[in-house]
């Protein structure tokens, strides 16, 4: 599988449930997220932007995503169910055939554009790696079926080998009847 056939095996509206645990506040979190994955079109000011800013070439054939997502996050007493939304332009560069970069125009662990590397393992599972200033993040997302998806994540301190956060998630397709 390449970084084209992963994402658009990935298109479509997905329920999110994912925990997340603060080692560093020992804090355990909890989140119901409704994604949606769609192909951006080429003429997409955001998309055009994102390659100009980032000095792609359109002569390359480069397919960007769009992700939305509406979250309810359980954080802590005085926030719950507070709710959290966003989108982000993702658009892959392969290097070869498995590996490549994702220019992100926000990042997951922080909201600020990120260049991330990625790699396809022979499984099919993705690993996104974003480094931001002073942490980084390693994402792994793979398919347990077409209508189920898995993601883990693993936020360390780039000084230190210190383990910041962790998470898990399950993402069950929506299908339309």
């Amino acid at each position: 599988m390449n970084i084209d056939e992963f994402f658009l095996k990935s298109v479509g509206e997905w329920n999110s449930m994912r925990s997340g645990h603060s080692l560093a506040f020992q804090e355990f979190e909890e989140i119901r997220s409704r994604i949606k994955i769609i192909p951006a079109k080429s003429n997409d000011s955001r998309v055009i932007k994102l390659l100009k800013d980032n000095l792609v070439t359109t002569n390359q054939e480069n397919k960007a995503f769009l992700i939305s997502w509406d979250a309810k996050s359980e954080w802590s007493e005085k926030n719950q169910k507070e709710k959290l939304s966003g989108e982000s332009i993702l658009l892959p560069i392969k290097f070869s055939k498995t590996e490549g970069k994702i220019i992100r125009s926000v990042g997951y662990t922080e909201a600020i554009p990120v260049i991330s590397l990625y790699k396809i393992l022979e499984d099919g599972t993705l690993i996104i790696h974003s480094s931001y200033d002073h942490i980084c993040t390693e994402e792994r997302i793979w398919f347990v079926s077409n209508n189920l998806r898995s993601r883990s994540s693993v936020t360390k301190a780039i000084n230190s080998s210190a383990i910041l956060q962790t998470s898990y998630a399950s993402e069950i397709r929506f299908i339309k009847k």
